[in-house]
């Protein structure tokens, strides 16, 4: 089994989530990426968010939400994405910037537009009457 590391923001507003869609792909993926060697979780939201959105997390501020597992999107049977999410409040204005092609806020009827990972995630919110 090959795992892929990936810490992703979770940005609640109004029963909807904050999404991005990279460039050249029409799936949607929350906001965060790939720890690089020696960073903390923190450390790579911070990082990861603030090439992805332009804006700067508060990681004093973040919160675990959970760490979720599923198929990676993309890949070949077998590798799988483990997400660990945090919510987090920010300073700045959200822009699509880097890899990122455009951003959304998504509701549960989205559901079938994120990665396998995302939905599972949509899923636990939705549960947790936090995604409508």
């Amino acid at each position: 089994m090959t795992w892929i590391d990936k810490v992703a923001w979770i940005l609640l507003a109004e029963g909807r989530i904050l999404s991005t869609r990279t460039r050249g792909r029409d799936v949607w993926y929350l906001p965060g990426g790939k720890r690089e060697p020696g960073e903390s979780d923190r450390d790579t939201l911070r990082r990861e968010v603030a090439e992805e959105l332009g804006v700067e997390v508060d990681v004093a501020s973040a919160g675990h939400v959970g760490t979720f597992r599923a198929q990676a999107h993309g890949h070949p049977a077998g590798v799988e994405v483990r997400m660990t999410c945090y919510t987090a409040d920010h300073r700045g204005t959200l822009r699509a910037a880097g890899e990122i092609a455009e951003l959304a806020w998504l509701g549960y009827a989205d559901r079938e537009r994120v990665s396998p990972v995302d939905r599972i995630i949509f899923d636990h919110l939705r549960a947790e009457a936090l995604l409508r």
